[in-house]
């Protein structure tokens, strides 16, 4: 593997995992349940940070960026 594509993924992976924590965060703060939902199914806690994208809009931009250069990665 080039040494581009291996440090678009990594980098992409760790948004992608900072995104999740930041929006397990958010969603903690608004609520328990939704935390839990979080930390049990997390990609129905993007769904609740699309309908609340008041409150996490920096969590989506964040797994955005992160999709977009594992994309890049992998491309």
């Amino acid at each position: 593997m080039e040494s581009m594509p291996a440090l678009f993924i990594t980098f992409g992976a760790a948004a992608l995992l900072t995104s999740w924590v930041t929006l397990f965060i958010t969603s903690s703060k608004e609520d328990f349940t939704w935390g839990l939902c979080t930390v049990l199914l997390p990609p129905l806690s993007y769904c609740y940070a699309l309908f609340r994208l008041d409150l996490a809009k920096e969590s989506i931009a964040l797994a955005i960026l992160g999709v977009a250069l594992v994309l890049a990665g992998i491309a």
